[in-house]
């Protein structure tokens, strides 16, 4: 059987269907599972049933809650069967039984909770380790010395909110049982002995990951777990861990059951529970001197991770580099805490968290230079940084191309023109502010980069490897764990070019066999992983008419040591160092937007995005990419408008989740810079990077009023304008 496109297609004879039993409080104890008495083909699988450690891989989240409930939802049983009309009805009336607990449910709760252990040591120390996931402390220079001789000082707090994923299928899993005598293809269930394995089949970004979890659960060696990758398609990273989760879920039910189990979430599920862009407070001080240089820099920052833990030390130190951003700085103090609190557990979002950090930092300078009467973009052209990281010298090799892609926006764009016109109708609305019929604009300027790879490897240590098999016939296998990842096309191109083969004679293997490729996340897939298959070809071209065919060849792409980095950055017990900021793609963009000053609804007039992104080795995608990534960016800054209210997304909310039609979407114009480098960079996060701060600088220069927050409302925009209209000053 072929790997089909969507889980949703996968049938198999005697099938079970499985539904998710989930917590109704948000904190609290598990007291029982009351369900109807089922026959013999329904099943109700609780956490006493689990076989092995009861943990996803390299966290704490259990796959099932046995006795502490830490967020609405939260799963606690699995209940299957064959009929799905009937198992529903037996869902319906399952009730869990839970004593509740007084929950944190927002991030300003979760701050107040640690203030207020302020009691004594020893209840700092216990509400500390109970609800801080991670925390970083760095200082450099001496900022208090920088404050206290400051010409001037900045402040603000920058807050962004949650984003839902946008993938065009719920996340769902497929698993059954095989001997290893028997064609797995047919799904028929076997008798366990120490031949048998599992199958399982998911759209995820990280096969090992769930193949990893799967075998921790149930008790079992790794290589008895088979992952079999359907399609991702659109994801944001959306499904770089959950889908391990939902997997879990369907294998334990496969391997309790000894059938075949499929478990797809409901959309309205899928939007209730699975992880979103993690929530961010982050106030940015800085220090000025008469030229209006940044002298020192205080940044205190909380991420709100849900109840769980995952993945906590990356989202944060991502957050921490966007924050720290791209300018020239002596003197800082940078603290930061990753908080648990009574939601969904939180997850990554393109980019990981450097989108949140970089909306802060970006929006921060950009309130400098209007306090200072500067053009935002000329403030950025005399204050980036050498390197174009801070702290200057960690990790980015290159300098970064600041002026280059600022004037490479600002002639796409007129920005000059623009900007000095929007500045003057500001100023003469200062004077009289009136009730106009015609709309209000703004254009702003922003910043940002991107890695190739993730900060913090783990239980794997980082070393990822792709796989080539030359064919007596003369075809060209390339085995790796990802699919899905939109390089079938220029792997076959290298390939071709490099072994003299047909493109049609090039095929990507994806199952359960290949090799641990790492996760499809960040550009890895065209970055690594196409520099390890260029090497590949190369060593075969050498060795072809040497030896004979079949020949095979793998290369591993293993994390490089980076002591700057670990100086200042000390890693996470048990990861290792990697290099994946090395050689970052970096982007400028600019946003025009028009506000109706009767309903004040911003219009888009245009974007602008200019891209270093190295060697461009598919042009039209690295487009086509770009600007999904720039629409998705968007949504963010102000379309999605969807929070956690006392636990849960309402369901209003869900209804409403809007997702703009093509008509909506406004002219994205994108320019390549550096396309003569050896070496591709990432560049498919970098709208979220550079986009949401734009488009806040945008609103904020036509309503003269500094927004710090995304999504930007409606009625935010209408408040700004009813206190000018009241003669007050907002800013």
């Amino acid at each position: 059987m072929e790997a089909p496109c969507f889980v949703t297609d996968i049938y198999l004879p005697q099938m079970l269907y499985a539904l998710t039993v989930r917590s109704p409080v948000a904190k609290g104890r598990l007291k029982s599972i009351e369900c109807p008495k089922l026959p013999g083909s329904y099943t109700l699988i609780r956490a006493r049933d689990i076989p092995g450690r009861n943990f996803l891989e390299n966290s704490l989240m259990p796959v099932l809650a046995a006795e502490e409930l830490s967020y609405i939802g939260e799963p606690v049983a699995l209940l299957l069967g064959p009929d799905k009309n009937t198992l529903e009805n037996y869902y319906r009336h399952c009730t869990v039984v839970a004593e509740e607990e007084a929950p944190i449910l927002s991030l300003a709760a979760g701050v107040d909770a640690l203030t207020d252990a302020a009691a004594d040591a020893e209840t700092i120390a216990a509400v500390s380790a109970r609800m801080i996931a991670a925390r970083r402390d760095i200082r450099m220079g001496d900022p208090e010395t920088a404050f206290a001789q400051a010409a001037s000082i900045v402040r603000d707090t920058y807050r962004s909110g949650i984003q839902e994923h946008w993938y065009a299928e719920p996340i769902g899993a497929a698993a059954w049982p095989y001997e290893t005598s028997n064609d797995h293809a047919n799904g028929a269930a076997a008798d366990m002995n120490a031949d048998s394995r599992l199958v399982v089949r998911t759209a995820t970004q990280w096969p090992f990951h769930v193949r990893r979890s799967v075998a921790q659960i149930l008790g079992l060696a790794v290589s008895k777990v088979l992952v079999e990758p359907t399609i991702t398609g659109l994801h944001v990273d959306g499904k770089l861990w959950y889908p391990s989760l939902v997997s879990c879920h369907a294998a334990l039910g496969a391997w309790i059951t000894q059938r075949p189990v499929q478990l797809i979430l409901t959309r309205k599920e899928d939007f209730l529970f699975s992880p979103k862009r993690c929530e961010t407070e982050i106030t940015i001080e800085s220090a000025l001197d008469e030229k209006g240089e940044i002298t020192g820099t205080t940044i205190n920052t909380t991420v709100n991770l849900g109840a769980y833990d995952i993945n906590a030390a990356e989202i944060l130190d991502h957050v921490n580099l966007g924050s720290l951003g791209i300018y020239k700085t002596k003197n800082m103090q940078l603290s930061s805490i990753a908080v648990k609190t009574n939601i969904p557990p939180q997850g990554p979002c393109a980019g990981f968290g450097l989108a949140q950090g970089f909306f802060a930092q970006e929006c921060h300078v950009s309130r400098i230079a209007n306090t200072l009467n500067q053009d935002p973009a000329q403030w950025r052209y005399d204050n980036s940084g050498k390197t174009g990281i801070s702290p200057p010298g960690t990790m980015v090799k290159d300098s970064a191309p600041v002026k280059l892609l600022v004037d490479t926006v600002m002639r796409m764009s007129d920005y000059r023109r623009k900007w000095a016109s929007y500045e003057l109708l500001k100023e003469n609305r200062k004077k009289h502010w009136v009730e106009r019929e015609e709309g209000l604009r703004g254009i702003g300027i922003a910043m940002g980069y991107q890695g190739n790879g993730l900060l913090y490897p783990g239980v794997d240590k980082g070393c990822y490897s792709i796989e080539l098999t030359l064919e007596k016939d003369g075809s060209l296998e390339i085995k790796t764990s990802i699919a899905g990842s939109g390089c079938a096309g220029i792997w076959a191109d290298i390939a071709s070019r490099i072994l003299g083969l047909d493109k049609k004679m090039v095929r990507i293997n994806c199952g359960a066999e290949s090799p641990d490729s790492g996760p499809l996340t960040m550009s890895r897939a065209v970055t690594v992983l196409t520099k390890l298959l260029e090497q590949a070809c190369l060593a075969i071209s050498k060795k072809r008419f040497r030896n004979p065919l079949p020949l095979s060849v793998r290369k591993t792409a293993r994390p490089q040591k980076n002591p700057a980095w670990d100086e200042l950055f000390p890693r996470p017990e048990n990861t290792v160092d990697h290099s994946g900021f090395a050689r970052p793609g970096w982007a400028s963009a600019i946003v025009e937007v028009e506000i109706d000053p009767v309903e004040y609804l911003p219009r888009i007039r245009g974007v602008w995005m200019g891209v270093d992104g190295g060697k461009i080795l598919a042009e039209d995608l690295a487009r086509k990419n770009l600007k999904t990534s720039a629409v998705q960016a968007l949504g963010w800054a102000y379309r999605e408008q969807i929070s956690y209210i006392n636990g849960v997304i309402p369901v209003d909310h869900y209804e409403n989740f809007d997702i703009p039609d093509p008509a909506q979407i406004p002219p994205i114009n994108i320019e390549f810079i550096g396309n003569a480098q050896d070496e591709p960079k990432g560049i498919g996060d970098l709208p979220f990077s550079c986009i949401p701060a734009a488009y806040v600088q945008a609103a904020s220069q036509a309503m003269d009023y500094h927004f710090q927050s995304i999504p930007l409302r409606a009625q935010d925009v209408w408040y700004a304008g009813l206190k000018k209209f009241k003669g007050e000053n907002p800013v």
